[in-house]
């Protein structure tokens, strides 16, 4: 049977410390990865609709309704199934493991260790599904369907005390070399897979030939049926104290409190933006790694840019250049505990020589050969759109930008932190990627769109060169520290006139985004009032804007990232991140009600959850990329807080009584010392 491949705006995210699942509004869970959001999949029929396993709880009949929504303030999804029987509400969740809640309670699941040989699952590799009848009755279908390691292996199945184990076959942690999956290049995934277990209310009937178990379970009102799936252990577990109820019950708790723990910062949102800034906070909090801070730019893989197009990248990775963006928004939304974690994981990863800094890393730092890039032939791709790729050959690239970011986040942070101090060893990873970009600033790289086959001089490269000398020498002078300060003004100043030169297009109104090029207009040039290279009111930065607006933007403010480019063809799909851009150009150069107008409807192309991909489609509002992107909702996040300070108490744009000096830039430069260890 053919399964048809829902629209990314269908889809909801649950997840927890370290992993994600999207769950369609028809009760699938169609992607999760275990034991971690960057291991090899567990349900992946988001890339292949018929092979890549999935686990769903629906109504028998196909004559239904559905909706979805979120648990107030919560990452806890509710699905609502409508027949004409009745109404049932499928609650998922992923349990928390954080300070006192539930899942820290492993006495009647097992330990927290990860060893092959424990007996059950560590509690927060789980999802909980509740089918709870609302009204009337109704019967609903179960299938558990895992497929391991990217549909690369199909387990064998066997009934337990408490559940269904499904497993490859040999048992746990068979090498998978003597099957006929298997070959020499596949050696990098996973050998060790741990089974996968199925538990809960309703029984399941094993289909060895399908390689599935399935089950119907009978509703009537008030009725409650608690159906999931575990990851790992020998052996499912049945809890008993705490209950199901009692893990969902303090998910939700925990998920309140970090919301409402904020220390006000987001106060100032008018209030017809609040859910949608709430919303994105919660996602970046999904994304982001308890252990080590960091954030995946999306939680998916090789969900396309384009339908057709074989733009499809695995992003369950870290990008350095995130961290500036990451760091303000969560600063401005009040987590500053994140954004010192976030600080502290990156800060870490770039006191490596400036030589070994990548453009991204994994989640637990890994770089360079264990992020190699592979093509998983065996699956179709979401809407059979290849190749599927796992790790992504970006992270071996030389990006100058990510000096910049480096120490643009350091800046920021230490602005916004008065306990994060800057120690010996920071300032020296500072002065070790200054002189690295007085070396190098004007050598060509792949740049922010990382284009793998062409090397130019871009200019938001030579933009964050100029901007990690400028924060440097910012934070040498403000606080006495040593440096070459006389070498790296020189080689601002040699930056800046190549920039001003070389980047600037008569031709095209605007400046472009290489030097080689003078009429490539590319969106990131929007970022030049934002960095304070130059003041919003230059000629130039509202010649570029104009020129964006007229060459890059629709109506309603969706923004491509490039045109008229010789690297690569052009692109026809909005990237949102760059609508978000050009939303805050526009508040600084005073443009406030059409920034309102812009950021109203870029609004209206989240998903129904209020969740965003990287990029849409404008004709038909679908989303596309990866899903959910990290990067599109920090750019909500950044464009509330620009609009923000430019709206009178009453969350209302007043243009005459607007003064963009007034108005900060999000990467400002500041005035208050760092702290020193």
């Amino acid at each position: 049977m053919e399964h048809e491949y829902p629209p990314l705006r269908d889809y909801g995210s649950i997840g927890n410390d370290d992993r994600c699942a999207l769950v369609s509004r028809a009760g699938s869970i169609d992607w999760c990865c275990f034991p971690h959001l960057e291991s090899p999949s567990v349900f992946a029929r988001v890339l292949d609709a018929d092979d890549g396993g999935h686990f769903t709880v629906s109504p028998v009949t196909d004559d239904y309704e559905s909706s979805h929504r979120y648990a107030d303030r919560t990452n806890v999804l509710q699905t609502i199934f409508e027949t004409e029987s009745g109404q049932v509400t499928v609650t998922d969740f992923m349990p928390i493991r954080n300070g006192n809640d539930a899942t820290q309670r492993t006495d009647q699941i097992g330990s927290d260790s990860q060893h092959a040989d424990d007996q059950h699952p560590q509690p927060q590799h789980a999802i909980y599904r509740r089918l709870e009848c609302d009204r009337g009755s109704m019967a609903c279908q179960v299938v558990f369907e895992p497929r391991l390691e990217y549909a690369r292996v199909t387990p064998t199945f066997e009934a337990v005390r408490d559940g269904i184990t499904a497993r490859r076959e040999g048992g746990e942690g068979a090498d998978t070399g003597g099957t006929e999956d298997s070959d020499d290049e596949d050696d990098w995934l996973d050998q060790r897979h741990q089974p996968v277990h199925y538990v809960g209310d309703a029984d399941l009937e094993i289909d060895h030939e399908e390689a599935r178990a399935t089950g119907t379970v009978s509703l009537e009102a008030d009725d409650t049926c608690w159906v999931g799936v575990q990851y790992g252990g020998r052996e499912p577990a049945q809890p008993e104290s705490p209950s199901y109820q009692e893990w969902l019950d303090e998910t939700k708790r925990y998920w309140r409190e970090w919301i409402g723990g904020r220390d006000g910062a987001a106060d100032s949102v008018p209030e017809r933006w609040h859910e949608m800034v709430v919303r994105a906070e919660l996602v970046l909090k999904l994304l982001i790694h308890h252990e080590t801070g960091a954030i995946p730019a999306a939680a998916t893989t090789s969900i396309p840019e384009k339908i057709g197009s074989d733009r499809t990248w695995d992003y369950r990775y870290n990008w350095i250049r995130d961290a500036k963006f990451t760091v303000q928004a969560l600063h401005d939304t009040g987590h500053r505990q994140e954004a010192r974690n976030y600080f502290d994981w990156f800060v870490g990863i770039a006191t490596d020589h400036p030589t070994e800094i990548r453009p991204l890393y994994g989640l637990h730092g890994e770089h360079d050969d264990d992020l190699d890039e592979r093509t998983l032939d065996h699956l179709a791709g979401y809407r059979d759109t290849g190749p599927v790729r796992v790790g992504n050959g970006a992270a071996s690239q030389l990006q100058l930008d990510v000096h910049g970011t480096f120490v643009q986040a350091i800046y920021e942070t230490v602005q916004f932190d008065e306990d994060a101090g800057l120690s010996e060893d920071s300032w020296d990873a500072v002065i070790e990627s200054i002189n690295y970009v007085c070396r190098n600033w004007d050598q060509p790289d792949a740049g922010i769109w990382e284009f793998r086959e062409e090397h130019r001089h871009f200019l938001h490269s030579k933009l964050l060169c100029w901007v990690a000398l400028d924060r440097g020498i910012a934070l040498a002078e403000e606080n006495d520290f040593d440096a070459p300060l006389e070498r790296w003004r020189d080689t601002r100043d040699e930056v800046r006139e190549a920039i001003e030169t070389r980047g600037y297009s008569e031709a095209a109104g605007s400046f472009v985004q290489h030097f080689e090029s003078d009429e490539a207009v590319d969106a990131t040039a929007l970022l030049i009032p934002i960095y304070e290279f130059l003041p919003p009111e230059d000629e130039r930065v509202q010649s570029t804007i104009d020129t964006v607006l007229e060459k890059l933007a629709t109506d309603d403010g969706l923004v491509v990232r490039f045109v008229d480019t010789d690297v690569r063809e052009d692109e026809e799909e909005p990237f949102l991140l760059c609508s978000f851009w050009l939303i805050d150009a526009l508040v600084l150069s005073n443009r406030l009600e059409l920034a309102t107008e812009y950021f109203e409807s870029v609004l209206e192309y989240a998903s129904p959850l209020g969740l965003y991909s990287e990029k849409v489609d404008p004709d038909s509002g679908r989303l596309l990329g990866n899903f959910p992107q990290a990067f599109s909702h920090l750019g909500l996040i950044n464009s509330v807080s620009y609009l923000a300070r430019a709206m009178d108490a009453d969350g209302d744009v007043s243009p005459e009584d607007f003064h963009p000096e007034n108005v900060e830039t999000l990467f400002r430069r500041g005035n208050e010392d760092v702290v020193t260890d």
